[in-house]
């Protein structure tokens, strides 16, 4: 299994092509603050990590998601489980 180093490196890297202004990426990096993404490419980012990750990010999940710190967590949870 992948350590949340590996995992927030791999998530910074997706970001990369939706990093449109870009933002230094740390972990309490925010999705709707800091990047000021809209719906649509949220949603084409959290397909990506779904892809990259084989793993599912529920609509419960993603409304508590807000930076990539949380992102990385949830990401290894679910790797986990």
């Amino acid at each position: 299994m992948a350590n949340r180093e590996d995992i927030m490196a791999k998530i910074c890297e997706l970001i990369g092509p939706f990093n449109n202004k870009g933002v230094d990426l740390t972990a309490s990096t925010t999705f709707q603050g800091d990047l000021e993404w809209d719906s649509l490419t949220v949603m084409d980012f959290v397909a990506a990590v779904e892809d990259e990750f084989d793993i599912i990010i529920t609509m419960n999940m993603q409304a508590e998601i807000e930076t990539v710190g949380q992102l990385a967590d949830a990401v290894a949870k679910l790797m986990d489980s």
